[in-house]
C-alpha cells in the first residue's frame, strides 16, 4: 500500500466525506471511495474504507439513537442481511460492473422522476412490507457487491417523505448494521488485510469527527433544502455507476 502524501492527503478526505456522509449528509458521504479510488483501485479502496464506515456509524448510531423510523427498519434489515447472503453466495459469478449499470439505471429513473415531476406530490406512501423486502434484498446485494446501497434504498424510502432526521436516522442505522453484517464475508475474501486495519485505524480519527459535523449541517439546512440535496446526490450516484459500468 503507497504512503505517499499524495496518498494521505486523499485517504484523509475520503474519511472526512465518509464521516459528514454518516452524519446523515449523504451527498458527501457518497464521494469516499471514489475520491481515495484516485490513488489506489477502487476495490482496495472500498475494502479499506469498510472498518472507517463501521467506526463512523458508532457515532452515527449515537447521534441518531432517538430519530429513526422503526417499521422501516423491522422490514429493511432482514431483507438486507438476505440480500448480503445472496451477495456473497454469488461473489465469483456476478460482475460488479454489471450490477453498478443496473443500479444506476434505476436510481438514475427515479431521481428524474422526482426532479422533473410537476405540481402536487400527491400522499406519501406507507412503508409497506412486500416493496421493502424487495429493495432491501437488492440494497443489501448491491452493498456487497458493488457498495451501491443507497440508491434502492432511496427508492423505496423517499416517497414515504420522512421528516429529514428520522429519514437520516433510519438511513445510519441500517446501513450500520449492513457494514457490520458485511465485515464476516468481506474478511472470508480477503478484503480487511492487516495493512489496510492499520491505516483504517488512522482514517477513523477525522471520519469520527466529521460525523458530528455532518449532523449540525442536518439540523440546520431547510427540509425542502435537504429532501433536494438527498436527490441530487441519488442523481450523481447513478451516472458514477453507470459511468463505472460503461465508461
Amino acid at each position: 500500500m503507497a504512503h505517499d502524501p499524495a496518498f494521505w492527503a486523499l485517504a484523509v478526505l475520503a474519511a472526512v466525506l465518509t464521516g459528514m456522509g454518516k452524519g446523515g449528509m449523504p451527498i458527501v458521504g457518497m464521494l469516499g471511495v471514489p475520491v481515495l479510488a484516485l490513488s489506489i483501485p477502487a476495490v482496495t479502496a472500498a475494502g479499506l474504507l469498510l472498518p472507517v464506515f463501521i467506526l463512523s456509524d458508532m457515532f452515527g448510531l449515537y447521534a441518531y439513537r432517538h430519530d429513526f423510523d422503526r417499521r422501516n427498519l423491522v422490514i429493511l434489515v432482514p431483507a438486507a442481511v438476505l440480500g448480503i447472503a445472496v451477495g456473497w453466495a454469488t461473489a465469483s459469478l456476478v460482475e460488479g460492473r454489471v450490477v453498478n449499470g443496473l443500479v444506476g439505471a434505476i436510481g438514475l429513473a427515479f431521481a428524474l422522476t422526482l426532479l422533473l415531476r410537476r405540481g402536487p406530490q400527491g400522499p406519501a406512501r406507507p412503508a409497506r412490507i412486500g416493496p421493502g423486502l424487495f429493495w432491501g434484498a437488492i440494497t443489501g446485494f448491491t452493498s456487497f457487491v458493488s457498495h451501491a446501497g443507497a440508491p434502492p434504498y432511496q427508492v423505496y424510502v423517499l416517497p414515504q417523505r420522512l421528516e429529514k432526521m428520522v429519514y437520516a436516522g433510519t438511513t445510519t442505522i441500517l446501513f450500520a448494521i449492513v457494514n457490520v453484517v458485511k465485515l464476516v464475508p468481506y474478511y472470508a475474501l480477503g478484503q480487511l488485510s492487516p495493512a489496510n486495519l492499520k491505516v483504517a485505524a488512522v482514517l477513523c480519527i477525522p471520519a469520527a469527527l466529521a460525523v458530528f459535523a455532518g449532523l449540525r449541517l442536518v439540523r440546520v439546512i431547510p427540509e425542502k433544502l435537504f429532501f433536494r440535496l438527498v436527490t441530487w446526490a441519488l442523481l450523481l450516484v447513478s451516472l458514477k455507476l453507470l459511468w463505472d459500468a460503461f465508461g
